[in-house]
């Protein structure tokens, strides 16, 4: 972004000008219609169905000038540019004559000789917990609750009030209604009831009128009455939702109140915590366990995938959680079990946990594994059990490898720390300047809605995570407009004139090249974020692997024509990050899955070995030799090259390559993922070596993104990791929660589930803001 410069403007420029205003308001109009829209829908602001966005055209020219809101009740036109404090104060305040009566308070009742609210009448409207009492002419007392009871009394005593009190200076004709010094309304009866508790003990005095009438006319509550199966079902469906949520929902709340109140009034007796922590959890465990020991057991091979072993710090401190879990050939992950380590982890320990949870598996039937694939020791565990074991296939998981290139990005790269410096330098300056810091506010208030500091690194940048510089980046793009405004005002003018980081500061802002290094820098990183997020989501296959990489180098080549970076320092860090995560089964994997193969000249489908270089066409001979014996070994490359001369029939390999629309992200995947090794098990039986390889090899994920447990329990581990009861409870916990999402391809936690439910609710704010701020630039 470049700060603006002061030019003349010609008639040419005028009439562009005008065009772009146009365009701008014209814009804005179809955001706000776009919000109104989807509030209609209910997702969005209540206030939509009542303010309708106008556009209001030049008489001269017929082009947009201006948006307005129209109410709908009253037709009164107001200004579009905040909705939100328009419904305040024309709908919530009262302004509008038709709303009042449009919609009413869900605590209003009907018109009474007198009347005593709990607050004013603007307060009713907003609280719908609030009250009112009713006092008839026979001096009967009725409490209508928000939510719907009430309760009806004869009054207990009914007097004079002393005139010492001095609430009421006068008393007007019967039934009418007066405001007391309080604020507060106060009936104005020629009898007055008095309470040692004041206007409180009504409600009160109401509930226990209605006890005595209960008592003298006792009826049976029709509430609802379920069958001892049906009490049994909805207290299993509870149990197994508390267990999912894996301390998200503590077993303590099922004691609260409110809860024990809610199970009555749905007819279901009281749940025992104590019992659903011990007894029923226990036998879910074993219920669940059974279940994925049984599927593991069916499938011929599997995948261990081990999760946690990358240091995460948590509020819990001093334990980390490793997870450990099945891939099957299907396509389905089922959790083994958890490890808990606490600081820094040696090698040798992580390969002894890996083998002894594939031994635990499978036995002595050790072939069963046909790989692992880990977050870490891809160097020395990894290679270590597949140097032992000649027909393992260990992988670094590629999730943890994308997000690697940031780092070595912010070590490596000149341009990372240029830009870190300049924008460490540029919000530290802002924030710590009182006056210029309040004209920063004051503009960023004008442009983008919200006063905030810069959110600048504690310590020194080189010794932090590189997400918090690249929050601070993000801050800085985000206030250009307002910066720019903050030079061009007579504070900052003074300020530079005695302070030199201040004229330093200023040439900054103002130089294009420092917003083109800083955006190319956001870019970037937000570049290889995007596809760590898809990676994470999707979890590519080992076939993908090849492809990811080609793609994120065809990426940053597009990144460096765009703001004219040398491409040169930036492949060599990608290629040097490549070589560290590669495996020869990713290139052989990439042959022997169908998916990839490539349709010729003369028609047919063949492994796309063009697409490799030498040395990894290399590999994937060594690889294929190295699982199967050696017996099979010539065998099985005589059978590689049959596949790569012959390939596949070309109606099998549409039928493997046929996509479909996924109708949640709306993305064309592949229609069966499975087709792939069904194919070498079914069709390609006479390539009968290579089909053994093929089958063991592309099923494998690489990655070992899964199950992600929420911060509750991990604070909750902290807290009693100590004792075995609450190690062994946590495990069961753990367990179920994450046989349960796996199975449903769930694999975010509820804290990211939460976070996305929030900002959707902010996304109305979000899509006002975009167009205010783009239409204030222009």
């Amino acid at each position: 972004m470049a700060a603006t410069s002061n030019t003349s403007t010609t008639p040419v420029d005028s009439v562009s000008a005008d065009e772009l205003a146009a365009k701008a308001v014209q814009k804005r109009y179809e955001g706000l219609l776009m919000v109104r829209t989807k509030a209609i829908k209910g997702k969005g602001a209540w206030y939509w169905a009542h303010l309708e966005p106008m556009l209001v055209r030049n008489a001269d020219t017929g082009l947009p000038k201006a948006v307005k809101l129209r109410c709908s009740l009253c037709d009164a036109v107001f200004s579009a540019s905040n909705p939100s404090r328009t419904a305040s104060e024309h709908l919530k305040r009262g302004t509008c004559p038709n709303f009042n009566a449009f919609a009413k308070p869900i605590s209003s009742v009907s018109p009474s000789p007198t009347t005593v609210a709990a607050g004013t009448a603007t307060q009713t409207n907003r609280k719908r917990s609030s009250s009112s009492v009713t006092i008839t002419a026979t001096g009967q007392v009725l409490v209508a609750s928000g939510s719907g009871c009430s309760y009806q009394a004869t009054p207990l005593a009914i007097v004079d009030p002393p005139r010492s009190f001095g609430e009421l200076a006068c008393s007007p004709s019967p039934g009418a209604v007066m405001t007391a010094s309080d604020g507060s309304l106060a009936p104005q009866n020629q009898h007055h009831l008095v309470l040692s508790g004041g206007k409180e003990d009504l409600g009160a005095l109401a509930m226990l009128e209605d006890s005595v009438k209960k008592l003298k006319t006792p009826k049976t509550s029709p509430g609802p009455t379920l069958s001892k199966s049906q009490i049994e079902c909805a207290v299993d469906l509870l149990a197994d939702w508390i267990y999912e949520c894996c301390g998200s929902v503590s077993f303590s709340s099922l004691e609260h109140p409110k809860f024990r109140a809610f199970l009555n009034q749905v007819g279901l007796p009281p749940v025992s915590s104590r019992e659903l922590a011990g007894s029923r959890l226990d036998v879910k465990y074993e219920e669940v366990k059974a279940e994925s020991v049984a599927r593991i057991r069916d499938a011929m091979f599997f995948q261990l995938s081990s999760d946690g072993w990358k240091v995460r710090s948590f509020a819990s401190g001093d334990r980390s959680l490793v997870n450990l879990a099945v891939n099957l050939p299907n396509g389905t992950s089922l959790y083994r079990s958890a490890a808990f380590v606490s600081g820094f982890v040696p090698s040798k320990y992580a390969e002894e946990v890996l083998w002894e949870t594939v031994t635990g598996i499978c036995g002595n039937a050790v072939q069963q594994c046909a790989g692992i694939v880990a977050d870490k020791f891809k160097a020395k565990a990894l290679r270590n059990l597949e140097n032992q074991h000649h027909w393992m296939v260990n992988l670094c998981c590629q999730f943890q490898g994308f997000n690697s290139l940031i780092k070595d990005f912010n070590k490596d790269l000149p341009l990372f720390k240029t830009v870190t410096d300049n924008a460490l330098k540029l919000a530290n300056f802002i924030n710590i300047t009182p006056q210029i810091r309040i004209t920063f506010e004051k503009y960023l208030l004008h442009e983008c809605g919200s006063t905030e500091f810069l959110r600048v690194p504690l310590r020194d940048h080189e010794s932090l995570n590189f997400g918090l510089v690249y929050t601070m980046i993000e801050d800085v793009l985000n206030s250009a407009r307002a910066l720019q405004l903050v030079l061009l005002d007579e504070t900052y003018k003074t300020v530079s004139m005695e302070d030199p980081v201040a004229r330093e500061v200023a040439e900054m802002i103002r130089d294009m090249g420092f917003w083109n290094d800083l955006e190319a820098v956001h870019s970037l990183v937000k570049l290889i974020k995007e596809m760590v997020q898809e990676i994470e989501t999707e979890r590519p296959l080992v076939g993908q692997c090849l492809p990811l990489w080609e793609d994120l180098r065809t990426k940053v080549k597009d990144w460096c024509s765009k703001f004219h970076i040398a491409e040169g320092p930036v492949e060599k860090l990608i290629e040097r990050r490549f070589k560290k995560n590669y495996h020869p089964a990713w290139a052989a994997a990439y042959i022997l899955d169908p998916l990839y193969l490539i349709k010729d000249m003369s028609g047919k489908y063949l492994p796309p070995f063009k697409c490799l270089t030498v040395e990894q066409e290399k590999d994937v001979d060594k690889l294929i030799t190295r699982l199967v014996s050696r017996e099979e070994a010539h065998i099985a490359l005589m059978e590689l090259m049959k596949w790569r001369t012959e390939g596949l029939d070309p109606v099998y390999a549409r039928a493997v390559q046929m996509k479909e629309r996924d109708p949640i992200t709306g993305k064309m995947k592949t229609a069966n993922p499975q087709s792939s090794r069904l194919v070498w098990e079914t069709y390609l039986t006479e390539l009968k070596s290579l089909g053994k390889v093929a089958v063991r090899l592309i099923f494998l994920h690489a990655t070992s993104c899964g199950f992600k447990c929420n911060g509750s329990l991990l604070r909750w581990i902290g807290a009693h990791g100590h004792s075995r009861v609450g190690m062994e409870r946590a495990q069961k916990l753990l367990f179920i929660t994450a046989h349960s999402k796996l199975n449903r391809r769930v694999f975010s936690s509820e804290e990211d589930k939460d976070a996305e439910l929030f900002t959707l609710a902010n996304g109305e704010d979000d899509v006002l803001n975009e167009v205010l701020v783009e239409t204030s630039l222009v």
